[in-house]
């Protein structure tokens, strides 16, 4: 099979910034690592690595014109999914707010598989954004099914790579005392992105 290594080198920086790039999914990966260790980071990141598969393939679909987008259904999922957000904020919140930290450890219950999965697919419009985006690097293989395959496999793999290598970096430069700080910032970050994302989304649905 022929690849283009000029789009390829391209693509993968370009997927690398993207996931670099703090936002949601990267935020409850670290917290997540941060309370429960690499185990429960990876279990995290399993979950929104299955997210992204459902995403691309619909967003397949929507490019071969089987799969039909319905804006307001859209919005109505990007409020329920900025709603669950915020809730896995305030859980983030609650769960570092209690007890010292110096003598008691954070509860582990932040993050895991179904967390980060739903954490991953909440926002709709990744549909929209994976439509889009995969296109721009169809021209990596000869064939344009090859192509999404090939795209699809690079995709998981930065993803997965790069959120653990976040983590890593966070809880290594990090000393133990301020991993339940860094809990508290997530979860009040997670509910500042949810908060934002309720008022954009009911902009959407009642203009004005």
């Amino acid at each position: 099979m022929h690849i283009d290594f000029g789009i390829l080198v391209f693509y993968v920086v370009t997927v690398i910034t993207m996931i670099a790039i703090p936002g949601p999914v990267a935020v409850l990966v670290t917290g997540a690592g941060l309370a429960g260790g690499a185990r429960k980071a990876l279990n995290t990141i399993a979950g929104t690595n299955a997210a992204s598969l459902v995403l691309i393939l619909l967003s397949a679909l929507v490019v071969k014109g089987i799969f039909a987008v319905n804006e307001t259904a859209f919005s109505v999922l990007k409020l329920a999914g900025a709603c669950y957000i915020g809730w896995i904020g305030w859980e983030i919140l609650r769960e570092s707010g209690t007890g010292e930290p110096e003598l008691e450890p954070v509860q582990p219950r932040v993050g895991g598989f179904s967390k980060g999965f739903v954490m991953a697919i909440s926002n709709p419009k990744d549909i929209i954004f994976f439509a889009s985006f995969f296109p721009q690097f169809i021209g990596i293989t000869p064939d344009p099914n090859s192509s999404i395959a090939l795209l699809t496999v690079l995709w998981i793999v930065l993803d997965f790579a790069t959120l653990f290598l976040i983590y890593l970096l966070v809880a290594r430069l990090l000393k133990p005392s301020v991993h339940r700080t860094m809990l508290r910032i997530s979860g009040a970050l997670l509910i500042i992105v949810a908060a934002g994302g309720i008022v954009m989304t009911a902009m959407e649905l009642w203009p004005a």
